[in-house]
Protein backbone atom coordinates (compact mmCIF):
# COMPACT_ATOMS: atom_id res chain seq x y z
CA UNK A 1 0.00 0.00 0.00
CA UNK A 2 1.31 3.54 -0.70
CA UNK A 3 0.57 5.07 2.37
CA UNK A 4 1.94 8.55 1.36
CA UNK A 5 -1.36 8.54 -1.25
CA UNK A 6 -3.35 7.30 1.17
CA UNK A 7 -2.31 10.33 3.68
CA UNK A 8 -2.85 12.54 0.75
CA UNK A 9 -6.36 11.35 0.46
CA UNK A 10 -7.60 11.31 4.27
CA UNK A 11 -6.72 15.32 3.81
CA UNK A 12 -8.60 15.82 0.86
CA UNK A 13 -11.77 13.59 2.98
CA UNK A 14 -11.14 15.84 5.88
CA UNK A 15 -11.87 18.70 4.34
CA UNK A 16 -14.86 17.28 2.63
CA UNK A 17 -16.35 16.80 6.42
CA UNK A 18 -15.50 19.83 7.24
CA UNK A 19 -12.31 20.31 8.92
CA UNK A 20 -10.00 23.12 8.22
CA UNK A 21 -7.09 20.86 8.83
CA UNK A 22 -5.76 17.83 9.67
CA UNK A 23 -2.10 16.36 10.80
CA UNK A 24 -0.59 12.92 11.56
CA UNK A 25 1.87 12.48 14.17
CA UNK A 26 3.28 8.96 16.07
CA UNK A 27 2.02 8.54 19.59
CA UNK A 28 5.09 8.99 21.27
CA UNK A 29 4.94 11.76 23.91
CA UNK A 30 7.22 10.51 26.72
CA UNK A 31 9.08 14.43 26.41
CA UNK A 32 5.42 15.65 27.99
CA UNK A 33 5.20 13.10 30.99
CA UNK A 34 7.34 14.98 33.26
CA UNK A 35 5.57 18.26 32.81
CA UNK A 36 2.02 16.60 32.92
CA UNK A 37 3.23 15.14 36.23
CA UNK A 38 4.42 17.83 37.99
CA UNK A 39 1.24 20.17 37.42
CA UNK A 40 -0.87 17.21 38.90
CA UNK A 41 1.30 17.42 41.64
CA UNK A 42 1.01 21.02 41.88
CA UNK A 43 -2.65 20.48 42.20
CA UNK A 44 -3.32 23.11 38.84
CA UNK A 45 -5.87 20.67 37.95
CA UNK A 46 -8.40 21.60 40.88
CA UNK A 47 -11.18 19.55 41.44
CA UNK A 48 -10.96 17.91 37.66
CA UNK A 49 -9.75 14.65 39.85
CA UNK A 50 -10.46 12.20 36.52
CA UNK A 51 -7.44 14.36 35.47
CA UNK A 52 -5.26 12.90 38.08
CA UNK A 53 -7.14 9.33 37.79
CA UNK A 54 -5.49 8.67 34.67
CA UNK A 55 -2.00 9.42 35.61
CA UNK A 56 0.16 9.02 32.50
CA UNK A 57 -2.23 7.12 29.78
CA UNK A 58 -2.80 11.03 28.66
CA UNK A 59 0.77 10.64 27.38
CA UNK A 60 0.43 6.71 26.26
CA UNK A 61 -2.58 6.91 23.08
CA UNK A 62 -1.72 3.45 22.80
CA UNK A 63 -3.12 2.53 26.17
CA UNK A 64 -6.14 4.21 25.28
CA UNK A 65 -6.56 1.54 21.96
CA UNK A 66 -3.90 -0.74 21.78
CA UNK A 67 -2.16 -1.57 18.42
CA UNK A 68 -2.55 2.64 17.76
CA UNK A 69 0.65 3.76 16.18
CA UNK A 70 -0.34 7.12 14.63
CA UNK A 71 -2.69 9.90 15.68
CA UNK A 72 -4.81 12.14 13.25
CA UNK A 73 -5.56 14.78 14.52
CA UNK A 74 -8.06 17.60 12.97
CA UNK A 75 -9.23 20.82 13.46
CA UNK A 76 -12.62 22.19 13.03
CA UNK A 77 -12.84 26.69 13.02
CA UNK A 78 -15.76 27.68 15.28
CA UNK A 79 -15.74 31.63 15.77
CA UNK A 80 -19.43 33.01 15.06
CA UNK A 81 -19.96 35.33 12.53
CA UNK A 82 -20.77 38.90 15.10
CA UNK A 83 -18.65 37.49 17.90
CA UNK A 84 -19.75 40.65 18.96
CA UNK A 85 -16.68 40.44 21.82
CA UNK A 86 -16.09 44.34 23.12
CA UNK A 87 -19.93 45.08 22.49
CA UNK A 88 -20.95 42.20 25.21
CA UNK A 89 -17.13 42.81 27.75
CA UNK A 90 -17.59 46.51 27.82
CA UNK A 91 -21.51 46.12 28.96
CA UNK A 92 -21.50 44.80 32.57
CA UNK A 93 -25.67 44.85 32.10
CA UNK A 94 -25.16 41.41 29.78
CA UNK A 95 -23.78 38.36 29.86
CA UNK A 96 -20.24 37.19 28.49
CA UNK A 97 -20.04 34.21 27.25
CA UNK A 98 -16.92 32.28 25.50
CA UNK A 99 -17.78 32.55 21.54
CA UNK A 100 -17.30 28.17 21.32
CA UNK A 101 -20.40 27.51 23.62
CA UNK A 102 -22.70 29.99 21.64
CA UNK A 103 -24.24 27.86 19.46
CA UNK A 104 -24.38 23.50 19.79
CA UNK A 105 -21.90 21.15 21.47
CA UNK A 106 -19.44 20.55 19.65
CA UNK A 107 -18.56 17.27 20.95
CA UNK A 108 -21.01 15.06 19.14
CA UNK A 109 -20.41 16.79 15.80
CA UNK A 110 -17.01 16.39 15.50
CA UNK A 111 -16.61 12.94 16.70
CA UNK A 112 -19.69 11.78 14.11
CA UNK A 113 -17.03 13.68 11.51
CA UNK A 114 -14.09 12.16 13.07
CA UNK A 115 -15.81 8.66 12.96
CA UNK A 116 -16.90 8.88 9.19
CA UNK A 117 -12.98 9.88 8.05
CA UNK A 118 -12.49 6.44 9.91
CA UNK A 119 -14.97 4.64 7.31
CA UNK A 120 -13.94 6.18 4.26
CA UNK A 121 -10.37 5.06 5.50
CA UNK A 122 -11.57 2.05 6.30
CA UNK A 123 -12.97 1.12 2.82
CA UNK A 124 -9.87 1.88 1.25
CA UNK A 125 -7.85 -0.63 3.13
CA UNK A 126 -10.33 -2.78 4.03
CA UNK A 127 -9.20 -3.70 7.49
CA UNK A 128 -8.33 -1.38 10.36
CA UNK A 129 -8.86 -0.55 13.59
CA UNK A 130 -9.65 3.13 14.85
CA UNK A 131 -11.25 5.22 17.21
CA UNK A 132 -12.28 9.12 17.20
CA UNK A 133 -12.14 11.02 20.30
CA UNK A 134 -13.24 14.44 21.24
CA UNK A 135 -12.59 15.27 24.23
CA UNK A 136 -13.87 12.00 25.51
CA UNK A 137 -10.67 10.16 26.73
CA UNK A 138 -7.35 10.61 28.71
CA UNK A 139 -5.45 12.02 25.70
CA UNK A 140 -3.07 15.28 25.63
CA UNK A 141 -4.75 16.85 22.47
CA UNK A 142 -2.55 19.90 22.64
CA UNK A 143 0.71 17.98 22.47
CA UNK A 144 -0.33 15.44 19.24
CA UNK A 145 -2.03 18.11 17.59
CA UNK A 146 1.37 20.52 17.93
CA UNK A 147 3.33 17.64 16.95
CA UNK A 148 0.83 16.84 13.89
CA UNK A 149 2.02 20.25 12.48
CA UNK A 150 -1.87 21.54 13.56
CA UNK A 151 0.24 24.55 15.41
CA UNK A 152 1.86 25.36 18.68
CA UNK A 153 1.24 25.34 22.25
CA UNK A 154 1.02 29.30 23.36
CA UNK A 155 2.17 30.80 26.59
CA UNK A 156 -2.05 30.35 27.24
CA UNK A 157 -1.68 27.00 26.77
CA UNK A 158 -3.88 26.41 23.68
CA UNK A 159 -2.83 25.42 20.12
CA UNK A 160 -1.57 28.76 17.68
CA UNK A 161 -1.92 28.15 13.81
CA UNK A 162 0.22 31.43 12.39
CA UNK A 163 -3.05 31.11 9.70
CA UNK A 164 -6.00 30.92 11.80
CA UNK A 165 -5.17 32.23 15.61
CA UNK A 166 -6.81 29.58 18.20
CA UNK A 167 -10.27 29.90 17.63
CA UNK A 168 -10.68 26.30 16.80
CA UNK A 169 -11.94 22.76 18.01
CA UNK A 170 -9.54 19.61 18.36
CA UNK A 171 -10.39 16.23 17.34
CA UNK A 172 -8.15 12.81 17.45
CA UNK A 173 -8.59 9.47 15.26
CA UNK A 174 -6.29 6.95 16.60
CA UNK A 175 -5.36 4.31 14.06
CA UNK A 176 -3.17 1.38 13.10
CA UNK A 177 -1.42 2.24 10.38
CA UNK A 178 1.81 3.55 9.75
CA UNK A 179 1.15 6.37 7.65
CA UNK A 180 3.88 9.33 7.10
CA UNK A 181 3.86 12.01 10.03
CA UNK A 182 3.82 15.85 9.29
CA UNK A 183 6.28 18.16 10.36
CA UNK A 184 6.10 19.43 14.09
CA UNK A 185 5.14 23.24 14.39
CA UNK A 186 7.82 25.51 16.13
CA UNK A 187 6.56 28.16 18.65
CA UNK A 188 6.35 31.26 17.33
CA UNK A 189 4.68 33.26 20.88
CA UNK A 190 8.51 34.99 20.80
CA UNK A 191 8.37 38.03 23.75
CA UNK A 192 4.95 38.17 24.02
CA UNK A 193 3.31 37.83 26.88
CA UNK A 194 -0.05 39.26 26.32
CA UNK A 195 -1.96 36.65 27.07
CA UNK A 196 -0.25 36.13 30.63
CA UNK A 197 -0.52 39.97 31.39
CA UNK A 198 -4.45 39.78 30.31
CA UNK A 199 -5.69 37.00 32.28
CA UNK A 200 -8.06 38.56 34.93
CA UNK A 201 -7.00 36.26 37.73
CA UNK A 202 -3.61 35.34 36.88
CA UNK A 203 -4.03 32.07 35.83
CA UNK A 204 -1.48 31.17 33.76
CA UNK A 205 1.75 31.42 36.36
CA UNK A 206 4.07 30.72 33.79
CA UNK A 207 4.89 30.21 30.03
CA UNK A 208 2.47 27.31 28.95
CA UNK A 209 1.40 26.84 32.26
CA UNK A 210 -2.44 27.18 33.74
CA UNK A 211 -3.76 26.76 37.63
CA UNK A 212 -7.23 26.12 36.64
CA UNK A 213 -8.05 26.92 40.30
CA UNK A 214 -7.72 30.91 39.59
CA UNK A 215 -9.25 30.17 35.43
CA UNK A 216 -12.41 31.99 34.58
CA UNK A 217 -13.50 29.23 32.62
CA UNK A 218 -12.69 26.81 34.87
CA UNK A 219 -14.48 28.27 38.37
CA UNK A 220 -17.83 28.83 35.79
CA UNK A 221 -17.55 25.55 33.78
CA UNK A 222 -15.75 22.46 35.72
CA UNK A 223 -15.86 23.87 39.35
CA UNK A 224 -19.75 23.15 40.58
CA UNK A 225 -18.54 24.65 44.23
CA UNK A 226 -18.40 28.32 46.28
CA UNK A 227 -16.37 30.41 44.41
CA UNK A 228 -13.41 32.31 46.01
CA UNK A 229 -13.80 35.58 47.06
CA UNK A 230 -10.74 36.70 45.48
CA UNK A 231 -12.28 36.00 41.98
CA UNK A 232 -15.89 37.05 41.86
CA UNK A 233 -14.48 40.76 41.51
CA UNK A 234 -12.37 39.87 38.39
CA UNK A 235 -14.83 37.81 36.89
CA UNK A 236 -16.61 40.48 35.91
CA UNK A 237 -19.83 39.62 33.64
CA UNK A 238 -18.07 36.11 32.20
CA UNK A 239 -20.84 33.54 33.27
CA UNK A 240 -19.91 30.82 31.23
CA UNK A 241 -15.80 30.41 30.33
CA UNK A 242 -13.58 33.35 29.60
CA UNK A 243 -11.83 34.33 26.15
CA UNK A 244 -9.55 36.96 27.53
CA UNK A 245 -6.60 35.47 26.82
CA UNK A 246 -7.17 34.31 23.01
CA UNK A 247 -8.62 38.32 22.54
CA UNK A 248 -5.02 39.29 22.82
CA UNK A 249 -3.30 37.43 21.29
CA UNK A 250 -1.94 39.09 17.71
CA UNK A 251 -2.04 35.70 16.27
CA UNK A 252 -5.98 35.80 16.14
CA UNK A 253 -6.09 38.89 13.97
CA UNK A 254 -5.91 36.06 11.42
CA UNK A 255 -8.43 34.04 12.57
CA UNK A 256 -11.43 33.37 9.96
CA UNK A 257 -15.51 32.82 10.73
CA UNK A 258 -17.10 29.37 10.67
CA UNK A 259 -18.63 28.07 8.37
CA UNK A 260 -20.31 25.21 10.30
CA UNK A 261 -23.85 26.44 10.98
CA UNK A 262 -23.93 24.46 14.32
CA UNK A 263 -21.57 27.24 15.36
CA UNK A 264 -23.38 30.67 14.90
CA UNK A 265 -24.81 32.03 17.92
CA UNK A 266 -28.12 30.23 19.76
CA UNK A 267 -31.23 33.13 19.31
CA UNK A 268 -31.74 32.73 23.56
CA UNK A 269 -28.06 34.50 23.59
CA UNK A 270 -28.33 37.67 21.24
CA UNK A 271 -27.04 40.14 23.51
CA UNK A 272 -28.54 38.23 26.51
CA UNK A 273 -29.04 40.85 29.38
CA UNK A 274 -28.41 38.87 32.73
CA UNK A 275 -31.63 40.24 34.59
CA UNK A 276 -33.15 37.96 31.82
CA UNK A 277 -31.03 35.25 31.88
CA UNK A 278 -31.10 35.45 35.87
CA UNK A 279 -35.11 34.58 35.32
CA UNK A 280 -34.93 31.61 33.39
CA UNK A 281 -36.49 28.40 35.91
CA UNK A 282 -34.65 25.35 35.28
CA UNK A 283 -37.57 24.12 32.44
CA UNK A 284 -36.66 27.23 30.05
CA UNK A 285 -32.86 26.75 30.90
CA UNK A 286 -33.09 23.37 30.16
CA UNK A 287 -34.79 24.09 26.74
CA UNK A 288 -33.22 27.25 25.46
CA UNK A 289 -29.60 25.50 26.37
CA UNK A 290 -31.00 21.95 24.45
CA UNK A 291 -28.01 20.67 22.04
CA UNK A 292 -25.62 23.45 24.16
CA UNK A 293 -22.80 22.78 25.79
CA UNK A 294 -23.65 25.22 28.60
CA UNK A 295 -26.70 22.71 29.40
CA UNK A 296 -24.32 20.36 31.41
CA UNK A 297 -23.33 22.58 33.93
CA UNK A 298 -27.18 22.76 35.06
CA UNK A 299 -29.32 25.38 36.28
CA UNK A 300 -27.93 25.94 39.71
CA UNK A 301 -24.38 26.53 38.76
CA UNK A 302 -25.76 29.04 35.69
CA UNK A 303 -27.99 30.57 38.20
CA UNK A 304 -24.46 31.20 40.77
CA UNK A 305 -22.54 32.63 37.53
CA UNK A 306 -24.99 35.23 36.93
CA UNK A 307 -25.18 35.88 40.34
CA UNK A 308 -21.78 36.74 40.43
CA UNK A 309 -22.03 39.13 37.03
CA UNK A 310 -24.98 40.78 38.81
CA UNK A 311 -23.61 41.64 41.94
CA UNK A 312 -20.22 43.43 39.50
CA UNK A 313 -23.05 45.35 37.08
CA UNK A 314 -23.72 48.71 38.25
CA UNK A 315 -26.12 49.33 40.78
CA UNK A 316 -29.84 48.97 39.60
CA UNK A 317 -33.17 48.17 41.99
CA UNK A 318 -34.41 45.56 39.62
CA UNK A 319 -31.21 43.50 40.21
CA UNK A 320 -31.52 43.43 43.54
CA UNK A 321 -35.37 42.50 43.51
CA UNK A 322 -34.40 39.57 40.76
CA UNK A 323 -31.40 38.44 43.23
CA UNK A 324 -33.77 38.28 45.77
CA UNK A 325 -36.50 36.37 43.96
CA UNK A 326 -33.53 33.54 44.22
CA UNK A 327 -33.07 33.20 47.45
CA UNK A 328 -33.99 29.71 49.14
CA UNK A 329 -33.39 27.60 45.94
CA UNK A 330 -29.99 26.20 48.02
CA UNK A 331 -26.94 27.09 50.37
CA UNK A 332 -24.88 27.36 47.52
CA UNK A 333 -26.83 29.75 45.36
CA UNK A 334 -27.46 31.70 48.48
CA UNK A 335 -23.98 32.45 48.93
CA UNK A 336 -23.68 34.41 45.78
CA UNK A 337 -26.78 36.10 45.95
CA UNK A 338 -25.98 37.52 49.03
CA UNK A 339 -22.60 38.90 48.26
CA UNK A 340 -23.72 40.07 44.88
CA UNK A 341 -26.75 42.48 46.68
CA UNK A 342 -24.45 43.45 49.31
CA UNK A 343 -21.67 44.19 46.24
CA UNK A 344 -24.99 46.25 44.52
CA UNK A 345 -25.86 47.80 48.18
CA UNK A 346 -22.07 48.66 49.01
CA UNK A 347 -22.42 51.53 45.61
CA UNK A 348 -24.79 53.06 47.15
CA UNK A 349 -22.69 53.26 50.04
CA UNK A 350 -19.89 54.61 47.95
CA UNK A 351 -22.19 57.12 45.78
CA UNK A 352 -22.84 58.70 48.87
CA UNK A 353 -19.65 59.01 49.93
CA UNK A 354 -18.17 60.50 47.20
CA UNK A 355 -21.28 62.99 46.91
CA UNK A 356 -20.67 64.07 50.38
CA UNK A 357 -17.05 64.75 49.59
CA UNK A 358 -17.65 66.66 46.39
CA UNK A 359 -20.47 68.59 48.43
CA UNK A 360 -17.74 69.49 51.15
CA UNK A 361 -15.01 70.20 48.08
CA UNK A 362 -17.33 72.71 47.15
CA UNK A 363 -18.39 74.66 50.06
CA UNK A 364 -14.58 75.06 50.76
CA UNK A 365 -14.01 76.07 47.39
CA UNK A 366 -16.94 78.95 47.73
CA UNK A 367 -15.68 80.47 51.50
CA UNK A 368 -12.97 81.04 49.64
CA UNK A 369 -14.04 82.83 46.49
CA UNK A 370 -14.87 86.85 46.57
CA UNK A 371 -18.33 87.84 47.44
CA UNK A 372 -18.72 89.36 43.88
CA UNK A 373 -17.55 85.74 42.19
Amino acid sequence: MDYQELADKIKIWAKQLGFQKVGICDVDLKEHEAELQKWLEAGYHGSMDWMARHGMMRARPDELLPGTVRVISARMDYLPPEAQFASNLDNPNHAYISRYALGRDYHKLLRNQLKKLGQMIEQEVASMNYRPFVDSAPILERPLAQKAGLGWSGKHSLILDKECGSWFFLGELLIDLPLPVDTPSDNQCGHCKACITSCPTGAIVEDGVVDARRCISYLTIEFDGVIPLEFRKAMGNRIYGCDDCQLVCPWNRFASITEEQDFHRRKALHSPELIDLFSWDEETFLKNMEGSAIRRIGHQQWLRNIAIAMGNAPFSQAIIESLESRKGLSELLDIHINWAIEEQLSQIAESSRTTTKHQRLIRIVQKGLPRDA
